[in-house]
């Protein structure tokens, strides 16, 4: 059975001052990670900036990462498009490597229902069927929601083996629970609905905060695995205003500006996207103080 573990970072993608990616840092940082809590290392995905790179660099990225973390972190490829073909060729590509698995976005901006999400995740997943496939539900990005009956379904392929549920809704969250076997695995697209999401049947997260307090996450885990529900509690608590600080503005803004000031030369995202506020600083800047992060 595939188990990609409890906490798996959706790794960011650094960038040189020319706008590069720096496949040196981003080396270092996947080993850091798997050192501070990472189980499985998401690359590529929308923390990545997957929409500002291309396959080109994500390609490399996926080399670059997988080679570092070998044997100590599983890695998972941001290999989804809104283009069915597309996402199947970079699949295939990404498959070829002996990656551990993909993350697969609900198709954005061509809105198409339900049926037609259906056959997109289904031909993905039959063209590579040896690769593990985590769908990801983000339907304020994509501007469509991936219904937990039409989850259910997908779930009986038999490599389509988790979601990423980012909905934000803990009823549908549950309803895909209902619907779906044990095995199948139901990650936390928000750090802040981890917890309660573990309560209705999550495996874990996928987790932007990771980059931070992994270890804090994974010990958060466990408690709850252990029954210690009220220790759990109490990191998730700790942890919630940094959580809040982190999502601020557009994800991953705050986050790389939280490693930078770490010493991480992870650099700016790409424009579209910008820098953070001052007042946004600020709050992060003083969110990491409070928990000895600085």
């Amino acid at each position: 059975m595939v188990n990609f573990g409890s906490v798996l970072t959706a790794m960011i993608t650094p960038f040189n001052q020319d706008g590069s990616v720096n496949y040196e840092e981003a080396e270092k940082l996947s080993i850091w990670l798997t050192k501070n809590g990472t189980d499985s290392l998401v690359v590529c995905g929308t923390t990545g900036e997957s929409p500002s790179l291309t396959w080109e660099e994500e390609y490399q990225l996926f080399q670059v990462v997988q080679k570092a973390v070998a044997g100590k972190a599983q890695v998972l490829a941001g290999t989804g498009s809104n283009s069915t073909s597309e996402a199947i060729t970079a699949t295939q590509k990404a498959a070829l490597l002996g990656l551990d698995g993909s993350l697969q976005v609900v198709p954005y901006y061509n809105k198409p229902p339900q049926s037609g999400l259906y056959q997109h995740f289904k031909a993905i997943a039959e063209a590579t069927p040896e690769l593990p496939i985590m769908i990801y539900n983000i339907p304020g990005r994509t501007g469509k929601n991936l219904e937990p009956e039409t989850v259910a379904r997908l779930a009986e392929i038999p490599n389509i083996v988790a979601i990423k549920e980012a909905s934000g809704n803990l009823d549908q969250a549950s309803r895909i629970r209902q619907l779906t076997a044990p095995e199948f695995k139901i990650y936390s697209g928000d750090d802040s609905l981890t917890l309660p999401l573990m309560a209705i049947g999550g495996s874990g997260v996928v987790s932007v905060a990771s980059h931070l307090v992994g270890k804090q996450l994974q010990e958060m885990m466990v408690a709850f695995e252990t029954g210690k529900v009220q220790g759990a509690t109490k990191i998730h608590l700790q942890l919630f205003n940094l959580f809040r600080a982190l999502f601020a503005t557009t994800n991953p803004i705050p986050i790389k500006a939280a490693l930078n000031m770490l010493g991480w030369k992870v650099g700016t995202t790409r424009p579209p996207l910008c820098d953070p506020s001052i007042e946004i600083q600020e709050k992060l800047s003083a969110e990491m103080g409070k928990l000895d992060l600085l």
